[in-house]
């Protein structure tokens, strides 16, 4: 590890599986001090991990789309470790409802927004300040490639991260001269708590080699892979990335639909 975070104090949401536990960890590897935070009594795994490698992290129990939460969350890195540097606004829902268009209720809608939209308009609007007070630093959000067109997940889940990618475009030009960087992340088919029962299903009917074939990796993405693309957003090392989506899909979303044959060879068939 390089320590490129030492020093640094960070607050990751959703951190009690998959994507948010892989970049606490990665986060407190290399050097920063990490508030994990989640609802899930997993959490304290997390945490205990982070410590058993030597690493700086506290618990912090928080619903990421209910705003005294957040401001609260905010405040205990303030108390903990005197002050912030990095937000990673990771914490997200599917809202329960893999069905079609019209299978949905609007407080199916409204809970999915709360969470996946209103909870990163949070992270930016209590964290955003304290940052700016230690001279800049990232606010970073977990959008997905559904966010981008149709096809990738449920209508009211894949709304909830258009908004999110909208939303750190939007953040970036309010935060014009502060030196807060807001950026995205657009993760495609990854094997989280989320993507849970997809994987279970393949694996139970012997259709595990399937997963991720229509993507040119042919896989899945692991939550270390999305982690490690986190680090650099919110490190120096992307200084002058800001207002930015950045898709870790494994060339799932640059094509349209084809029918493609294997080493490439023809002309693909619409």
């Amino acid at each position: 590890m390089s320590g490129i975070l030492t020093g640094k104090v960070a607050i990751v949401t959703g951190a009690a599986s998959g994507i948010g536990r892989a970049t606490a960890k990665l986060f407190a590897r290399e050097g920063a001090s990490v508030i994990a935070s989640d609802l899930s009594d997993a959490l304290d795994e997390t945490v205990a991990a982070i410590r058993a490698e030597g690493g700086a992290a506290e618990a912090v129990r928080a619903d990421a789309g209910n705003e005294r939460d957040v401001e609260a969350l905010v405040q205990r890195a303030i108390d903990a470790y005197g002050g912030l540097d990095i937000f990673y606004a990771n914490a997200g829902i599917t809202g329960g409802v893999m069905g079609g268009y019209f299978d949905a209720t609007a407080e199916t809608w409204a809970e999915t927004l709360r969470v996946n939209v209103i909870g990163p308009f949070l992270a930016v609007k209590y964290a955003a300040p304290e940052i700016e007070k230690r001279g800049g630093g990232a606010i970073l959000a977990t959008a997905s490639v559904a966010g981008m067109r149709s096809g990738a997940g449920p209508a009211h889940y894949s709304a909830s991260k258009a908004g999110v990618i909208n939303l750190v475009q939007t953040a970036a030009q309010q935060l014009t001269g502060t030196g807060v960087r807001v950026n995205a992340i657009c993760p495609g088919l990854i094997e989280t708590g989320m993507t849970k029962f997809a994987y279970d299903q393949a694996r139970a009917t012997g259709n595990e080699s399937k997963i991720g074939q229509i993507n040119p990796m042919q896989r899945g993405g692991e939550p270390e892979e999305i982690a490690s693309v986190a680090l650099f957003l919110v490190s120096p090392a992307a200084s002058y990335v800001n207002g930015q989506a950045i898709v870790v899909d494994g060339g799932l979303s640059s094509s349209l639909p084809t029918v493609r044959r294997a080493g490439g060879k023809g002309n693909p068939t619409w």
